[in-house]
C-alpha cells in the first residue's frame, strides 16, 4: 500500500513537472535567429508613406523586410521590402533551415505544417532578390516571410511576376514591394497549427517619391495559369476591399485616391 502511495506521488510529481515544462516554453522559449556573419548590419528601411496599415498590430520590422503577422491565418498578411539595383546580384547562397520568427510574439507557424500538404513554402520576400548577404538571404527563411503556394503557381506566373519587377529595377532603379495572400473566411488549412492556404495572392508594386509615387497591383489566383502577368493587373482599390488594408495612407488624400482608383499600364514596361 505504502508502494503505491509513493508511486502515485512520483506520478504526480512529474505530471507536474511536465505541465510547468510545457508553461515555460510556450511562455518563454525564443527561437533561433540569424544574425550578421559580420556583426553588423545596414538597414533598407521603407519611407512611411509606402507602408501599408496592420489589420492586427504585429508589425515586425527585420533588417531587409517589414511585416504585419495574422496569428489566425499563421502567416503575414503583407510584407513589405525594398529592393535597389545592388540589390540584385548573382551570388550563390546555401538555403537554411526555416526558422520561427524570433519576432513574432505569437510565434510564426512551424515549417513542417506544410510537410506531406502538397504545398510550397513561397516566400513572400524572395529570396533571390536577397542574395547579396548571407544574413539578408537567411532572413527570407524566417516562417513569418512564407505562405502555402500550389507549386505550379509558385515557379510558374508567380515567379515570372517576380522576374519582371526585377527588370524594372534593373532599368530604373529603387523600387518598392507589397505582397502578401488574401486571408479571407472559409479557407483551406494545413498542418496541426491549421495553417490558411489562400486563394489569392497580391502584389502591389511602387516606385518614386510621395511627390511622384507610381504603383502598379495584381492579384494572381492560387493556381498555375498561362495567362501573361499583365492580365492580372487590378486597382489598388480593388486590394484594399479584399484585404481590409489601406495602403499609402500617408499620401495627400487627392493623389493616394487617384493612385489607387486608376490602372495606370502606360507607367509601367512589360516586354
Amino acid at each position: 500500500m505504502k508502494k503505491s502511495v509513493k508511486n502515485q506521488t512520483i506520478y504526480t510529481i512529474l505530471l507536474l513537472v511536465c505541465v510547468l515544462g510545457f508553461w515555460l516554453f510556450e511562455n518563454f522559449y525564443t527561437p533561433d535567429t540569424y544574425t550578421s556573419p559580420e556583426g553588423q548590419t545596414v538597414r533598407t528601411t521603407m519611407p512611411s508613406y509606402v507602408l501599408p496599415t496592420s489589420t492586427t498590430g504585429a508589425i515586425v520590422h527585420h533588417d531587409y523586410f517589414s511585416l504585419s503577422y495574422n496569428e489566425p491565418y499563421e502567416q503575414a498578411e503583407w510584407v513589405t521590402y525594398v529592393l535597389d539595383k545592388e540589390h540584385l546580384t548573382y551570388d550563390n547562397r546555401k538555403r537554411p533551415y526555416f526558422i520561427e520568427d524570433p519576432k513574432v510574439k505569437t510565434k510564426s507557424a512551424d515549417w513542417r505544417n506544410y510537410k506531406g500538404s502538397g504545398y510550397d513554402r513561397g516566400h513572400l520576400c524572395p529570396a533571390g532578390d536577397r542574395r547579396f548577404s548571407e544574413y539578408a538571404y537567411n532572413e527570407t527563411f524566417y516562417t513569418s516571410n512564407i505562405s502555402p503556394q500550389d507549386r505550379e503557381f509558385n515557379a510558374g506566373v508567380w515567379n515570372q511576376l517576380e522576374m519582371r519587377v526585377r527588370q524594372w529595377v534593373k532599368k530604373t532603379g529603387t523600387h518598392f514591394v507589397i505582397t502578401g495572400g488574401i486571408l479571407e473566411a472559409g479557407l483551406e488549412e494545413i498542418g496541426e497549427e491549421d495553417v490558411d492556404v489562400p486563394r489569392a495572392y497580391y502584389k502591389i508594386v511602387a516606385k518614386g517619391s510621395s511627390k511622384n509615387l507610381k504603383a502598379i497591383a495584381f492579384l494572381m489566383e492560387n493556381r498555375p495559369s498561362s495567362k501573361s502577368i499583365q492580365q492580372f493587373t487590378v486597382t489598388i482599390d480593388a486590394i484594399e476591399k479584399r484585404t481590409g488594408i489601406d495602403f499609402f495612407r500617408e499620401l495627400p488624400d487627392e493623389l493616394e485616391e487617384e493612385l489607387e482608383r486608376e490602372l495606370r499600364l502606360q507607367d509601367w514596361k512589360f516586354k
